[in-house]
């Protein structure tokens, strides 16, 4: 058997998680719901459970106005337009750098765990960084890709 690539493995969750947090994001535009509710909430009869007032903040950027939710649609499309290169960021050192790449992800995943339906994803995420930071650790380097090179004038 061989080594695992661990780049490579962090790579397919990663665009597993960010394809799952783009659709959960979607979703929780439609259907809004503060995940951690639960903590301070309070039980009614008719109605469930209905968050503390001191989750106010966190209601009115995620229920009232979904903000979390765009912020985190987008940050998720721009790491899939980095992860899946977009032509003007191939062979680029910020597409074959892993620190930009865990520093997103996290912000990915703090942004999709403050939702309901972003939570597999935010899990998703996060399991992606520290893919990527063992490979970090194991001094994993992407390989340049010589197909997508320029070659002078030929095709």
């Amino acid at each position: 058997m061989g080594n695992l690539v661990w780049h490579e493995y962090a790579r397919y969750v990663a665009l597993s998680a960010t394809v799952y947090t783009i659709w959960a994001a979607f979703w929780g535009i439609y259907y809004r719901k503060f995940f951690f509710d639960f903590v301070n909430g309070i039980v009614r009869n008719p109605g469930g459970i209905q968050p503390a007032a001191s989750d106010s903040v966190f209601t009115s950027i995620i229920v009232k106005a979904p903000v979390v939710q765009i912020l985190s649609m987008l940050l998720g499309f721009g790491y899939l337009a980095l992860d899946y290169p977009l032509p003007f960021l191939k062979n680029t050192a910020i597409h074959r750098s892993f620190p930009i790449r865990i520093v997103l992800l996290l912000l990915q995943t703090f942004f999709a765990i403050l939702y309901y339906q972003g939570t597999n994803g935010a899990l998703y995420s996060f399991i992606a960084a520290c893919c990527y930071i063992r490979a970090q650790m194991l001094g994993e380097v992407m390989p340049e890709a010589k197909d997508n090179r320029g070659r002078g004038g030929k095709a």
